[in-house]
């Protein structure tokens, strides 16, 4: 169909999450007849975040200082919302109702994945602490099996630090029909429940 650089350029597309082959083909077949407007900035573009962007030393973000931009920033709350990933981070800030810093452990604690607390940024949270302790530690961990581990590790990791740990609510989603969530969605809900 067409030379290597295409073919491999195909094939780095379809790897991304949510694209497949034929959306990868699409994808380039449009870059291609839109070349000045399209696909050379967009090399650009990833030419300069490579050479830019890096991992934050004190959260884990990414940005292309270091400390990120979140973590100079003055203006933020002294908390520390702890997440799994950077995917989680950049969702509570296009939330743009947390104005606190955050710590990107990196995964979450799996005894089927063989990952344990040494291979999370488990260690640099706590040496953060013993720094400057925030007013509180927000866990903001999935709602599966391995996040509620995670945070149960944490919060217990963090009571001699004497700083206040909570976590985020969890329960039925906005939009969300009782019959079709799961029962543990449900059990946690009515736990959480509060007055009206």
């Amino acid at each position: 169909m067409g030379g290597p650089e295409l073919e491999r350029l195909i094939g780095l597309f379809a790897k991304l999450p949510g694209l497949g082959p034929r959306s990868a083909r699409r994808i380039v077949l449009k870059l291609l007849r839109e070349r000045e407007t399209r696909l050379l900035p967009l090399a650009e573009a990833l030419e300069a975040v490579a050479a830019s962007v890096r991992t934050c030393s004190v959260c884990g973000n990414l940005d292309s200082c270091d400390p990120c931009m979140i973590c100079v920033n003055p203006a933020r709350e002294r908390r520390i919302c702890v997440v799994e990933s950077v995917a989680d981070l950049w969702a509570l800030e296009r939330a743009l109702i947390y104005r606190g810093t955050y710590h990107v452990l990196g995964g979450s604690l799996s005894a089927l994945a063989g990952r344990g607390p040494e291979d999370l940024a488990i260690a640099s949270l706590l040496e953060r602490l013993e720094r400057d302790p925030p007013e509180e530690i927000i866990l903001a961990m999935p709602a599966t099996v391995d996040g509620a581990a995670t945070g149960h590790y944490l919060a217990e990791k963090l009571k001699r630090y004497g700083v206040p740990v909570s976590r985020l609510a969890q329960g039925v989603p906005m939009g969300g029909a009782l019959e079709v969530l799961d029962e543990g969605t449900l059990a946690t809900a009515l736990r959480a429940r509060r007055l009206a």
